[in-house]
């Protein structure tokens, strides 16, 4: 099935069709609960089996994730579950694996977890975030998700600006702006990477999704972006703000953190080049929505003059604040 069809199919799922391919797939019956989750990309809707249980159903977008990736995910997702970390690792289904595929788009089943994120962390807690993802770290570093995106400038960010500047998203007068500050931004931190760890990450780590269930310990959630990249991404989107003033946040981090895996604190240098990236990232990710049909999920001056005039000002100001520091 080609990529049009299968975004078509994917676009007119119905109750009655999610909730047979679920009951087909797990091999038990459902009642008619069918309520959809907010998800910008996927498709995401809760359930319930007839015994009660409550269930997450994920249809995956066509064309987003390769299936190997998507198996990438699942694998380190088991893993993390079996040396009991707490993630939310997908169900097996009938016939053994955890990802199934539906007329060309591919879903996951996953047990309902319900629970709370957070604006912010007492000191605490981020010891215990800092124990919980030098767990998630230790797993992510006993092999490479090879089907991943991996995080450093010229692997993940110059595609991306690559694509950006091959389209038709940025203005004609602002193009060369935007090339020649991004050019500066690569010169600037790839040198930085160079001697950076690079293992199985989260990705995606910020406050939404890490959630907290009343007498258990925090919950890591949504692994659709995990990468290999180094180890501080999956701090530096926690922080209350730029790296020079969290210094106390980070520190209590890294207390939680070494108490399973060394960190190298020369790594944390990296927070604010990564930062840089997030926002191609974010602006490449716009991009990729707008040319598959998905504009009503983009901010409503996304692509406008305004718009790069901002993003060329701001990845100057990160450029400037990259420079200062280092």
């Amino acid at each position: 099935m080609d990529h049009q069809q299968a975004l078509s199919d994917f676009h007119r799922l119905t109750p009655d069709t999610i909730i047979t391919v679920v009951e087909q797939a797990l091999g038990t019956f459902c009642t008619n609960l069918c309520r959809p989750l907010n998800s910008y990309i996927n498709r995401v809707y809760e359930l319930e089996a007839e015994t009660g249980e409550g269930l997450i159903v994920k249809f995956y977008r066509p064309g987003r994730w390769a299936q190997e990736a998507l198996r990438d995910e699942h694998a380190f997702l088991l893993e993390l579950a079996a040396r009991e970390i707490p993630v939310i690792p997908p169900l097996t289904m009938n016939d053994g694996p955890t990802l199934g595929e539906h007329e060309g788009i591919f879903f996951a089943i996953f047990p309902k977890k319900s629970g709370r994120s957070s604006d912010e962390f007492t000191l605490d807690q981020w010891e215990e975030i800092g124990r919980l993802l030098a767990r998630v770290h230790a797993v992510g570093a006993t092999r490479p998700a090879v089907s991943r995106v991996v995080m450093t400038p010229n692997r993940s960010t110059l595609p991306q600006v690559a694509f950006l500047l091959g389209g038709d998203f940025i203005p004609p007068e602002l193009a060369p702006a935007y090339q020649q500050t991004t050019d500066r931004l690569l010169a600037l931190i790839e040198p930085l990477f160079s001697e950076a760890e690079t293992i199985q990450i989260h990705g995606d780590c910020h406050f939404s999704n890490i959630i907290h269930r009343p007498g258990e310990s925090f919950f890591l959630i949504d692994f659709d972006d995990m990468a290999v990249g180094p180890p501080v991404q999956d701090l530096w989107m926690l922080l209350p703000g730029y790296a020079r003033e969290a210094a106390a946040e980070i520190e209590v981090f890294l207390e939680g953190y070494e108490t399973f895996r060394p960190f190298d604190r020369r790594s944390l240098k990296l927070i604010e080049p990564l930062r840089a990236m997030r926002y191609i990232h974010y602006s490449a990710w716009c991009a990729h929505q707008a040319t598959d049909g998905g504009l009503d999920r983009l901010e409503p001056d996304w692509g406008t003059h305004a718009y790069w005039q901002r993003e060329i000002k701001d990845l100057n100001e990160q450029i400037a604040r990259i420079r200062e520091e280092f």
